[in-house]
């Protein structure tokens, strides 16, 4: 394997925090010049693997590499070369855009020429333009999640890791984020994302999903989709939506159904199991029991929502 392709390569990582194991001798890769997800519940270990990935933590076990410099040996090497911005955004709020913007660079050791310029090409990328003198607390969440992303780039680093970047953005801002991030791919850059929403999952080139300290699934989308999920799912549009999830669910718990999982897709019902189409006739039945019509129901190609929620199970 040519590590010069890898912009991260983690072998049999592991944190533990005395009796409990937060992240569990996994391995992956990141290659360089990708969008790489990080996927998993609250606490399954995402944000301990970034932090050794960072040299903020130190693994219990295994070793981490970080555009080819051992992370444990010489933390000090990459800290120059990578950026980073956690999901509460660490900004001043008493400062404006560019006092923020300004604070940063400096930190990062940029001389005053440079910096300005700097910042104007972050201003146009993120079309912060114009906003320059507002104090960062008056600013919306999407326009404070774009200041942030221009914070951990003003240096223009090799490789981003981004923790939770879009928590508690509305949707269009979310979108615009994710334009952001492919201009800077189309410029080389590595990122490494951690992200509760399976719609911007599909946009990573690839992805890991971790749950209580371990991989359970890695691969492009596509390749999860069609390796991981085993079965068909049955979308289903019944009269009563919440009802019908407990119906199926109770259905399933009792063995009259051979359902693998049961799920709430806003007025939709996913389930899942093996040849579910030869169930179709006994799904709409024990539903019509309950007093609920089941309208539409087609087998449709699994979601990656479909495929992660089987995974934890």
């Amino acid at each position: 394997m040519q590590t010069n392709h890898f912009a991260i390569i983690a072998r049999g990582l592991t944190k533990r925090f005395g009796d409990f194991t937060a992240v569990d001798k996994i391995d992956f890769e990141v290659r360089r010049g990708e969008i790489f997800g990080f996927l998993g519940p609250n606490g399954a270990g995402k944000t301990t693997t970034i932090r050794m990935m960072l040299g903020l933590l130190k693994p219990t076990a295994g070793t981490v590499e970080v555009l080819g410099v051992p992370v444990t040996e010489h933390p000090e090497r990459i800290r120059p070369r990578i950026g980073y911005m956690s999901q509460r955004f660490s900004l001043y709020n008493d400062l404006t855009v560019l006092q923020n913007l300004l604070f940063y660079g400096r930190a990062y050791g940029l001389p005053n020429d440079v910096l300005r310029e700097r910042i104007q090409e972050a201003l146009q990328l993120t079309g912060l333009e114009g906003r320059e003198h507002i104090h960062t607390k008056d600013l919306s969440g999407g326009w404070r999640q774009r200041l942030a992303l221009n914070a951990a780039i003003i240096h223009r680093p090799e490789l981003i890791f981004l923790d939770e970047p879009t928590a508690g953005v509305d949707p269009v801002s979310r979108r615009v984020f994710w334009d952001l991030l492919y201009k800077l791919v189309r410029e080389g850059i590595t990122i490494f994302v951690t992200t509760h929403y399976m719609d911007e999952a599909e946009h990573c080139h690839r992805l890991a999903f971790i749950q209580r300290g371990r991989i359970i699934a890695s691969g492009s989308p596509g390749e999860i989709k069609r390796n991981v999920m085993r079965g068909q799912v049955l979308e289903i549009t019944p009269s009563d939506t919440p009802g019908a999830v407990e119906v199926l669910r109770a259905a399933r718990e009792s063995g009259r159904l051979p359902l693998d999982e049961v799920a709430l897709y806003g007025p939709l019902v996913h389930v899942t199991g093996p040849e579910i189409e030869l169930h179709k006739e006994a799904i709409a039945t024990e539903l019509r029991r309950a007093g609920i019509e089941p309208g539409e129901m087609a087998v449709i190609e699994p979601s990656l929502e479909d495929v992660f929620i089987a995974c934890m199970r």
